[in-house]
């Protein structure tokens, strides 16, 4: 099967070299010469524009983006849209929010082409280890996927399948990521809790080692935490500042939405918001309301 990749980024240039190892014929487009070259080294072929990327693809033709969410999506389709021809295929397999999903299908099925959704896991260890995919789409057009789905996951027959219609891959997948805010909170809270206790002299990496084996709490993001706490016992030079790319935030949203309460996943949320506060004016007015209703001391600058 003949797959032309848009975006390129760290896992897209990953996902290009598993799939020209697998035998496809796969056309890769990014913005950056260089990552192109990157690509093209690895057995694939290169385009300059996305009509070169087209061009290169036989019909029925499969155009799988990965560029990050929101507008760089839209934009792309729409410069899509006069480049394919009816029964082509539009994936985004990035991280787009669902209900973008369900709008921007309406819109490309109404041009005449396919449309599905492939919430995609693994990072950078996805060339590795195979990619864990959640696809949302019509049976016939996810079965005629099917090629490419086997060739990225783990096995042909694990880490991957259908969720349901247009818009349930990226759903199921923006609950995964809010169930990562949750773990990797708890993670880290924890061992902030074995790192205080000084009067011990705990060894987090030995923890973290001794628990990837038999413990209830082993898992693969543990896996990591010891890999990073045997690199950078202390955490030097690592800023308290966590970023985040959308999921946790409309996880947290769709749960109010459905009434469903998700305090772990919202609290965690919260706390990511709270890293990135260098001047936090909510603890100033509330050091500020104590020495207002009970004459307590405020610590100045």
């Amino acid at each position: 099967m003949e797959l032309g990749m848009v975006g390129l980024g760290k896992m897209g240039g990953n996902m290009t070299v598993r799939l020209v190892k697998g035998g496809h014929t796969v056309v890769g487009y990014a913005r950056k010469k260089d990552v192109v070259d990157a690509v093209v080294e690895q057995g694939a072929k290169g385009a300059d524009s996305l009509a070169n990327l087209v061009g290169q693809l036989k019909p029925p033709r499969v155009v799988w983006l990965m560029i990050p969410s929101g507008p760089p999506v839209d934009q792309t389709l729409e410069q899509l849209h006069p480049l394919l021809a009816p029964g082509d295929y539009v994936v985004d397999g990035g991280n787009s929010y669902y209900r973008d999903t369900l709008r921007r299908s309406a819109l490309v099925t109404s041009w005449g082409f396919r449309f599905v959704d492939v919430g995609t896991s693994g990072g950078i260890w996805g060339l590795t280890e195979g990619y864990s995919m959640m696809v949302g789409g019509a049976e016939a057009d996810v079965e005629h996927l099917r090629p490419i789905l086997e060739t990225l996951a783990p096995a042909p027959n694990r880490g991957w399948g259908r969720m349901g219609p247009v818009g349930s891959g990226h759903f199921v997948k923006m609950v995964h990521n809010g169930i990562e805010y949750g773990l990797m909170q708890a993670y880290a809270e924890g061992f902030a809790v074995l790192q205080a206790k000084e009067e011990f002299g705990l060894d987090l990496h030995q923890i973290a080692a001794v628990w990837h084996y038999g413990s209830v709490v082993r898992s693969w993001l543990l896996e990591l935490t010891e890999e990073a706490l045997g690199e950078n016992p202390t955490l030097k030079g690592i800023a308290p500042y966590v970023v985040d790319s959308g999921e946790g935030r409309w996880t947290a949203s769709e749960a109010m939405d459905l009434n469903i309460p998700a305090p772990v996943i919202t609290l965690a949320l919260q706390q990511r918001l709270r890293s990135r506060e260098t001047d936090p004016f909510t603890e100033k007015l509330l050091a500020m309301m104590r020495n207002k209703f009970g004459g307590h001391a405020v610590k100045t600058e």
